[in-house]
């Protein structure tokens, strides 16, 4: 297993000689190549695993509400996919770059490969602020989105999924342009989906569950008794409000929760 603290010790010093942010890619980059050492992996099978199959990035033209046209940015990186097709969220965030969807691609081929899931990793992004959108302009810069990269999804080559700020709603919309564009009445290139389009139940849990049963391992491994523990939640939105939710029923005492707009916080617990 990866040591993180390791890894983020190896950064701290870089940071301190360079005020920038430090790059996600180059996060996934060492913990790669500390995987590999561990695991004597050739060099030559390393070289390949070190960068993406293929990075796309496209302009996305929206008419605003104001009937002003303002060109996004979005990006959709398909990190490796020697074991099935592409896998991976769509995130809509004002922070979006490039080398973090290079990141996130490889962290999900890492997790698909390790959880035995016949599936590759990809990420895609736009850099926008849905909070500062209005629902008509949501629609059609998803719209576009997927029309841009249409050529390189679908359920046999990459298929696409909620993330930051990109809801089932969203994902409505992209399945329905998909089908539009290629004339089909195929709903498996996104998941995500409300259930009226054939979404999967539970699928809005997912992430905090998956979450909760990282907790209960790590709880364990660490003789950590739930009972006696407090939690601490950044980021309130579908998989932290969940998470809050699920970990308060396991016994643990949430004492802060935080997200883009504030926190609060109570050693009682909230």
């Amino acid at each position: 297993m990866i040591n993180q603290i390791d890894t983020l010790e190896m950064l701290q010093m870089r940071a301190e000689k360079d005020t920038n942010k430090i790059d996600a890619f180059e996060v996934a980059q060492i913990q790669l190549k500390k995987a590999t050492n561990k695991m004597n992996l050739d060099p030559n099978i390393l070289a390949q695993l070190k960068e993406p199959e293929r990075v796309l990035m496209v302009s996305i033209p929206v008419k605003m509400d104001n009937g002003a046209v303002k060109v996004f940015t979005g990006f959709r990186a398909q990190y490796n996919t020697a074991r099935g097709p592409a896998k991976g969220g769509v995130r809509y965030h004002p922070d979006v770059t490039l080398d973090e969807m290079k990141a996130l691609s490889a962290w999900m081929t890492w997790k698909c490969a390790v959880a035995g899931i016949p599936y590759g990793g990809a990420k895609g992004g736009v850099i926008c602020n849905p909070k500062e959108m209005s629902e008509g302009e949501l629609e059609r810069l998803s719209r576009r989105y997927i029309y841009e990269i249409l050529s390189i999804i679908g359920p046999k080559k990459d298929i696409p999924a909620p993330d930051v700020y990109t809801t089932p709603k969203i994902m409505g919309w992209y399945i329905d342009t998909y089908n539009k564009l290629t004339g089909e009445a195929s709903f498996s290139t996104i998941t995500g989906k409300p259930l009226e389009l054939w979404g999967s139940e539970g699928r809005k849990e997912a992430t905090a569950r998956g979450l909760s049963y990282t907790v209960e391992v790590a709880a364990k491994q660490l003789n950590i008794n739930p009972s006696k523990a407090t939690v601490v939640i950044q980021g309130y939105g579908n998989a932290g409000s969940i998470s809050a939710k699920i970990l308060n029923e396991q016994g643990y005492k949430i004492i802060g929760v935080s997200d883009s707009k504030g926190g609060v916080y109570n050693l009682e617990g909230i």
